[in-house]
């Protein structure tokens, strides 16, 4: 019988590579504001507050789709479903561009989160579709890789091509690539491995197998309805640490730009971007070690805490250092701390809930979770605004990365391993 161990295994040379490209250039029509805020400056001057709102409104769009999205990529087709989302997001990138007020960049920012704001969840679906639970930690981890990949490519190609081209040619040249893409994704991907014809009879084989044995091994409890999956206290739970993660995450990540900026002087949009990747290589790596070890040792409580509290120590630290080779060491490791969670967060739902409902249960989790996209960056923004110092923002998203920390430690509680038959053994969520 095939096993884990000599199973082949061409469904991560496949699957992943052409989900983390996609993803990656949602990323970058994502944050590619981050570093092209700072510039637009000389003709369409922004506060802080305001910046902050083009940042973080993004995320008030990005909630809506989270549930049907999910949804219908569970019951009708992710592979269908990404690629009208990825199309329609496409070209609301480019409209950032075309923008010629306050009002107007908000808007378009607000139908960008709406049309990308299906796809995390969508894509989620079909790695569980792939990628039995055992191996679940490690495949979301690779395919969210792209978040840093995306960064320490595309901020220095941001930063290069804003020295030489104006910031609105930048956001429509940016929204291209998901159109060319979609093609890509239309004939590479399946929606699982009974559909692909690139797959042999043995991995398939034994993905199903394998998927049916997690789908058996899950608790009694996480075969509940659509409405009691969204009253469980797990879930629950894990939308509150969630927000709380990604407000320190977003508010991070979509100022790094900025605080690169003031830390420089007078450096070029080149060299912010590519001092800008530094710390993203730095998370890329800690994002692939703490999902393999997560995977390893089942600990996901540890694997999502620890992390965020490395990271609260680099932003209470960046306040008293002021020398720019410390402050970049320090970036590197709030940028580890808030990258390192993202593949065992994301394995907890389906230890515990079955395939019918996690897309409820996921959509839900993005959805309510990303609100603290907006959250953080606006509060940097306004915090900056009233104080004139990014550092009174900084220290705000310690303290929410702290509460993410503590629900992650004392709220979520051990539950049966799932995926690794072999053992009886208790582990921990």
């Amino acid at each position: 019988m095939t096993t884990a161990a000599t199973a082949p295994a061409r469904r991560w040379t496949y699957v992943i590579p052409v989900a983390a490209i996609m993803y990656m250039l949602a990323y970058l029509d994502r944050n590619n504001v981050a570093i092209i805020l700072p510039y637009m400056d000389d003709d369409f001057p922004l506060s802080g507050s305001a910046k902050g709102m083009a940042s973080g409104i993004f995320f008030v769009g990005y909630m809506v789709l989270q549930i049907p999205a999910a949804v219908l990529a569970a019951r009708w087709s992710a592979r269908k479903t990404v690629l009208l989302l990825m199309i329609a997001w496409g070209l609301a990138a480019m409209a950032c561009g075309l923008v010629r007020s306050e009002a107007q960049l908000y808007a378009a920012r607000l139908v960008l989160g709406l049309f990308e704001g299906g796809v995390w969840p969508a894509v989620l679906i079909l790695l569980a579709s792939w990628f039995p639970l055992r191996e679940r930690a490690r495949a979301n981890a690779l395919w969210m890789a792209c978040l840093p990949i995306s960064s320490i490519l595309m901020a220095p190609l941001s930063g290069w091509m804003l020295d030489h081209m104006d910031w609105r040619t930048v956001f429509v040249v940016q929204g291209l690539p998901p159109l060319v893409w979609a093609a890509v994704w239309w004939f590479a991907i399946a929606d699982r491995p009974s559909q692909a014809r690139w797959i042999s009879p043995e991995e398939r084989a034994y993905v199903e197998r394998a998927l049916a044995e997690d789908e058996a091994a899950k608790p009694s409890t996480g075969q509940a309805g659509y409405g009691q999956t969204l009253r469980d206290r797990r879930v629950q739970l894990l939308v509150l640490v969630y927000f709380c993660w990604i407000t320190g995450f977003y508010g991070f990540s979509l100022w790094l730009p900025s605080v690169i900026k003031t830390m420089t002087g007078d450096a070029s949009a080149t060299a912010v971007g590519w001092l800008t990747a530094v710390p993203y290589t730095v998370a890329l790596a800690a994002m692939i070690y703490n999902a393999a070890r997560s995977d390893r040792t089942g600990n996901r409580r540890a694997a999502v805490a620890i992390p965020q509290v490395v990271a609260i120590a680099g932003l209470l630290a960046g306040q008293l250092v002021h020398g720019g080779v410390a402050q970049m060491v320090l970036l590197c490791v709030v940028a580890a701390g808030v990258y390192a969670p993202y593949g065992p967060f994301w394995a907890m739902p389906a230890q515990v809930l079955r395939f019918e409902v996690i897309a409820v249960a996921m959509g839900l989790i993005n959805a309510l979770g990303n609100l603290g996209g907006f959250m953080g960056p606006y509060l940097v923004g306004w915090l900056t605004d009233l104080t004139g110092s990014q550092n009174a923002g900084f220290v705000a998203l310690a303290g929410f990365l702290a509460a993410g920390a503590a629900v992650s430690w004392f709220g979520l509680r051990p539950v049966p391993a799932v995926g690794d038959h072999a053992v009886a053994a208790q582990r921990t969520a």
